[in-house]
């Protein structure tokens, strides 16, 4: 496999980066970087590290570091998780609230670390930081109770002052979507089972129109939702399927069950990918509609916690 990291990579430039992914020859990874300098979204790290935990370490191979922003590479923790040398020695800096390494989580006290190291992050008020930790928990539930992955999630995080945002990256090499959803419902291509998954009230578990009380399927919704109204960027790629939710320049936000009713980009013809990536960047001003949103999941997670009392964990799509 083969994957070239360009000197930027982030959710709006994506696709170009997505289609020069070589999945051919699965037994070793070889990773190319633009000699001048790289900064990419903690997606393509978390897309690369969930590659290289497939691959033997002595089978990996990354282009030797000549760039000073090509540190972030260490830093962000991909050699530490590919059990791999850099090269070179370089002194790493505590996260300070500032970003979250490359983290492997395959149980739920993993994930629960994770949460608890994003809420720092989030830069705002402890309720609505709880609100999108519990969309970030559902999304590492789905890797693990549905993926079927041997390695798990790989998930890492950054804040970035200057937008106020935070963008978070989550991928693994599970089923992927397709194969999920097609457990209830029947989506022919992997794009078709992407707007499933993102259609709220659809999960894999049940064909029940709206899902059940413990198994409501709007995870992937309640996070786009997020996306939407802060005008942010929203990436799904599951096998050749590929979904962007567009940053809107417009003032009306409406938030649509169907997702290729939002302003987006699609793509089925993208190399494919065994599992699913998902990147999110959220944006930390206030807004009006923004918080009633975030109130609103908030009821609907706390009303889910009290069912789970008589009922086994919801799981979401």
């Amino acid at each position: 496999m083969k994957i070239h990291v360009p000197n930027s990579a982030f959710l709006g430039n994506l696709d170009p980066f997505l289609k020069g992914f070589d999945p051919t020859d699965p037994h070793s990874l070889h990773v190319t970087l633009n000699p001048k300098w790289t900064s990419v979204h903690p997606l393509v790290l978390s897309m690369i590290g969930s590659l290289g935990l497939t691959i033997k370490p002595e089978n990996i191979h990354i282009d030797k570091l000549v760039a000073r922003s090509s540190h972030y590479l260490v830093r962000m923790g991909l050699y530490k998780l590919l059990n791999i040398s850099c090269g070179t020695v370089i002194q790493e800096h505590a996260p300070e609230g500032r970003f979250i390494p490359l983290k492997q989580v395959r149980t739920s006290d993993e994930l629960a670390e994770f949460i608890t190291e994003m809420i720092p992050l989030l830069h705002s008020d402890p309720e609505q930081s709880k609100t999108i930790g519990y969309i970030i928990s559902e999304l590492g539930r789905n890797v693990l109770e549905h993926s079927v992955s041997e390695n798990g999630a790989i998930l890492c995080a950054q804040f970035y002052a200057k937008s106020n945002t935070i963008r978070i990256g989550i991928a693994d090499t599970g089923v992927g979507i397709k194969k999920t959803i097609n457990r209830s419902h029947n989506a022919i291509t992997d794009l078709e089972a992407i707007q499933l998954a993102l259609w709220p009230g659809i999960t894999g578990t049940t064909s029940a129109p709206g899902g059940t009380a413990q198994n409501a399927g709007a995870g992937l919704f309640f996070i786009k939702s997020i996306a939407n109204l802060n005008k942010d960027f929203f990436v799904i790629y599951s096998g050749k399927g590929f979904y962007k939710l567009l940053a809107k320049k417009s003032k009306k936000v409406r938030l649509n069950a169907d997702p290729f009713e939002d302003q987006h980009s699609k793509s089925d013809q993208l190399p494919y990918w065994q599992g699913t990536l998902v990147g999110i960047d959220i944006s930390l001003d206030q807004t009006t509609e923004y918080s009633k949103l975030l109130d609103a999941i908030r009821d609907i997670y706390y009303a889910l916690r009290k069912t789970k009392k008589s009922h086994k964990r919801a799981k979401f799509i």
